[in-house]
């Protein structure tokens, strides 16, 4: 059978799986296939292959199948597409008796799931929150893990995508211990959590009181509290912090832009902002860069360290982040 694999040479190949497996993006369901000097570690079908680290080399290969296992195509005859948040596994359907389908043949099969939901609407409003129909047990909260950290979250109260946990690592992996990170939308603290881990001094700031909940008790999970202080209130009301940010993220597509004077009172002396945006493909950088430069000027010159694709988002239309160095 034909899936996506990460091809990497043997000697790098345990420290790839390794990396992996902690982003929850290794198929559970597939064998690792080796040839000569060159591993092949198979990908789970509900991981965006864009969303990986884009140095990785992602190919088809035919591998062989866990034959000690039940899947949900094993029973279906047909594979359905998927995500697993902990023990909750999420489809996505229009259909609902093909959902209620796929949702029985979850059941079934050996995957390890409490709950099976479909999404039921869009996400809404300034809480980013959406509806789910549940389509097998009922508990909506659970306890997802990712990169060494683990993050209890209720997906009916709160925004969490696991399909960014690559994107999330990248940008912690860049934080220095001591550095002063401000999270501006930071929900259940999937960016404050890792970065708190690193040795930052981090302050998450959430509308949603249930998310900021789940912030404080994920950094009392993760042992790094006393590093982690949550805020519930609009980030342009919160005092305190001008001048203060060594990093700066601001994951709020769509909307950031009206953000941007508050970023940049937030900013120290030297900043570094992750600015995340969603735009048409034949410029989805552009936008998100004048916009910068315009709140950042007359009083910073702005530097921009790096363009990061980060997935499809609709059709011609394309999440990024915007790497960007504000220097006073």
């Amino acid at each position: 059978m034909s899936v996506r694999c990460v091809r990497v040479d043997r000697e790098d190949g345990e420290a790839v799986r390794q990396r992996l497996a902690a982003a929850g993006a290794l198929s559970a369901e597939h064998e690792i296939d080796v040839e000569g000097d060159t591993i092949y570690l198979p990908l789970d079908p509900a991981v965006d292959p864009a969303s990986l680290d884009p140095d990785l080399e992602v190919v088809e290969r035919s591998v062989e199948r866990r034959e000690t296992q039940t899947f949900p195509d094993d029973l279906l005859g047909f594979e359905p597409s998927y995500e697993r948040l902990g023990e909750i596994v999420i489809v996505d359907e229009d259909d609902d008796e093909r959902a209620r389908e796929i949702a029985d043949a979850i059941v079934e099969s050996d995957l390890p799931a409490e709950t099976v939901v479909n999404r039921a609407s869009p996400i809404e409003g300034e809480l980013r929150i959406r509806e789910w129909d549940v389509l097998a047990g009922e508990d909506t909260e659970t306890v997802h893990r990712e990169y060494g950290s683990a993050f209890e979250l209720d997906i009916s109260a709160v925004y969490f995508s696991p399909r960014l946990a690559t994107e999330r690592h990248r940008v912690v992996d860049a934080v220095e211990p001591g550095e002063h990170f401000f999270d501006m939308f930071a929900g259940v603290g999937p960016f404050v959590v890792p970065a708190a881990k690193r040795g930052a001094e981090c302050v998450g700031v959430d509308l949603n009181p249930v998310a900021v909940e789940y912030l404080r008790r994920n950094a009392e999970r993760n042992g790094v509290a006393d590093r982690v202080t949550a805020h519930c209130a609009d980030v342009r009301e919160v005092s305190g912090y001008g001048d203060w940010a060594d990093r700066i993220v601001m994951n709020l597509p769509h909307s950031a832009g009206g953000f941007l004077e508050t970023a940049v009172d937030l900013a120290g002396e030297g900043c570094v902002l992750h600015y995340y945006d969603i735009q048409h493909e034949s410029d989805p950088f552009g936008p998100g860069e004048a916009a910068i430069r315009a709140a950042a000027a007359p009083d910073y010159e702005v530097t921009v360290e790096g363009r990061q694709e980060v997935r499809s988002y609709a059709p011609h239309e394309l999440n990024v982040c915007l790497d960007v160095r504000l220097s006073r």
